[in-house]
């Protein structure tokens, strides 16, 4: 795939999960920054993502939403960059695993945590995310078992589970557990994830939210 990449984003959104993908990846890119009314919510945004949400990337004539199939399709787009392990790759499969689990299970449980959506009891069978508890215990072995979620090579996976883990534990939705304040410390303090939060820490002191 070639093309010029455009980030549709906010600083003040999920989009900060991409842009520390994009800084990761190393290749140049336009920021396009939407205010949540107006610009997100504008026609030709609304061609790009109908949701009205950002993020959202266009790598030429490919448009991507999602933040973890964002993640996913820069690792793949520029396989240089060595952030998704091969199809043979026998990490490929807890590459998948951890990445869709964070965007689903962890998501969803962090956000029940956060709204007090109870799980009527003996439903947690039907729920995805099973219960908050059992939810981040999964999450916990997965981080402590390796220095990385695929094991000793930093991924694509780890921008998107580092992201979810250090948001939540800064908004207390995520318990602050020791093995997940070492695993987001060790990630999040990857060069490319402190310029990430550099750049959007800057546009928001610049008021460009």
């Amino acid at each position: 795939m070639t093309g010029n990449l455009i980030f549709y984003t906010n600083p003040r959104s999920r989009g900060r999960i991409v842009r520390w993908m994009l800084e990761e990846v190393g290749q140049p890119y336009e920021t396009r920054i939407l205010d949540f009314s107006e610009g997100a919510k504008s026609p030709e945004y609304l061609a790009i993502n109908p949701m009205g949400k950002v993020p959202a990337l266009k790598h030429g004539d490919a448009i991507v939403t999602e933040c973890a199939a964002i993640c996913a399709y820069l690792a793949d787009a520029f396989p240089a960059a060595g952030l998704a392990p091969s199809p043979t790759d026998e990490r490929r499969a807890p590459y998948y695993r951890w990445l869709f689990f964070a965007a689903g299970p962890v998501e969803t449980a962090v956000l029940s945590k956060t709204f007090k959506w109870d799980v009527p009891e003996g439903s947690a069978g039907v729920a995805g995310f099973g219960t908050v508890d059992r939810t981040l215990d999964t999450l916990e072995k997965a981080v402590s078992a390796a220095p990385y979620i695929c094991g000793d090579t930093f991924s694509a996976a780890d921008v998107y589970v580092g992201s979810h883990i250090a948001w939540g534990m800064f908004t207390r939705s995520i318990d602050k557990r020791p093995a997940f304040i070492e695993y987001a410390r060790r990630v999040t303090s990857r060069p490319a994830a402190v310029r990430a939060r550099e750049i959007d820490d800057a546009l928001i002191a610049a008021g460009q939210t």
